[in-house]
């Protein structure tokens, strides 16, 4: 069985044990996939985890008490190699009823979902890494409970792939892959020429007239170029404008038509200027955690599913973004916490 395959049936399990979860089963499921000793990276507040039991006692389990009826819902399932490494990634959707407190933030007793980016590099037949940003600011919406300032995109539910071909089966196309993994890697390398100027980094031959960006509870989601600039690119270069991402680092990689990229984290900048998420210049160095996944088609960029851990650069800020929204919702939170 081709390589690739096989990593995505191993991935599998872990997606099956999340689907139908059965709380008393779901740990020693996380140990048929994992190994014991599994670094594990995990968005902000959760940070890193040692192993599949930390897994579940740090992540899972207060996830799911807190909606009981969690079902995990992937729209990409890619795999591919970078670096030496044998990776899967995935994309998708916690879905349920959110009755009861999770990180503080209040229960609607509605339907809630929380996309997630979660990418495994596995070594013989079990998981020795992952790195996932899951979107916590996109359930602090759904809750009412939003404490940063407004995002500029669209807060929504994001889509699947247009052709509803994100679920990769079957042996690796090389031919395809490397197509696609050709057209984002030049786009990307354009980018980067951003202190050249907009003309440098030639979106127009890159990005499709109808692509569309989506991004993180926070920046939001937009459509065309047009939007991608005036919504995210301009804001973010704005503010800073010395940005520093190297390519060889971190995983990179193509299954199909849709290309994958991971790193913990993958850029570095400083916030120098105004004009992001309505945060002041501080001149403080970031890291940023950004979780990627690119449709191409017909040579050009449709798709673009970006997942970055918002909560983590607020942290490195000194924003207590958490505090902040318990203050927004005092009057929601179980008596005693907190006072008027």
């Amino acid at each position: 069985m081709d390589i690739h395959q096989h990593n995505r049936n191993l991935i599998g399990k872990f997606r099956a044990a999340l689907y139908d979860i059965e709380l008393d089963k779901l740990r020693a499921q996380l140990h048929d996939v994992f190994a014991p000793d599994a670094s594990i990276h995990l968005a902000f507040p959760f940070e890193d985890l040692d192993g599949p039991d930390d897994l579940f006692e740090t992540a899972y389990n207060p996830l799911i008490y807190a909606v009981p009826d969690l079902e995990r819902r992937d729209f990409i399932v890619v795999a591919g190699e970078s670096n030496g490494a044998n990776l899967v990634g995935c994309g998708g959707h916690y879905i349920g009823v959110f009755e009861d407190y999770w990180l503080d933030i209040p229960p609607t007793q509605h339907a809630v979902f929380m996309r997630y980016h979660e990418f495994f590099r596995i070594e013989g037949d079990r998981v020795v890494e992952m790195q996932a940003v899951w979107d916590i600011p996109q359930v602090m919406i759904q809750a009412d409970a939003w404490p940063m300032s407004p995002a500029l995109g669209m807060a929504w539910q994001v889509p699947a792939p247009a052709p509803q071909n994100g679920l990769k089966h079957g042996p690796h196309d090389t031919e395809t892959s490397a197509t696609a993994y050709q057209v984002v890697f030049d786009m990307l390398t354009s980018i980067l020429r951003s202190s050249e100027g907009v003309d440098a980094m030639q979106l127009d031959r890159y990005w499709h007239p109808k692509m569309n960006w989506y991004g993180p509870a926070g920046i939001g989601s937009m459509r065309r170029i047009t939007g991608f600039r005036n919504w995210h690119q301009i804001p973010f270069l704005k503010a800073m404008p010395d940005r520093a991402a190297d390519l060889n680092t971190g995983y990179m990689f193509a299954d199909d038509d849709i290309v994958a990229f991971t790193a913990w984290p993958g850029a570095q900048l400083t916030l120098t200027q105004d004009g992001w998420l309505g945060i002041p210049p501080l001149n403080k160095p970031l890291t940023m955690r950004s979780l990627d996944f690119w449709r191409v088609e017909n040579g050009m960029i449709r798709e673009n599913w970006v997942l970055v851990d918002l909560l983590d650069m607020y942290n490195q800020m000194g924003v207590d973004v958490f505090s902040r929204m318990c203050e927004v919702t005092v009057a929601r939170q179980p008596r005693g916490s907190f006072t008027i």
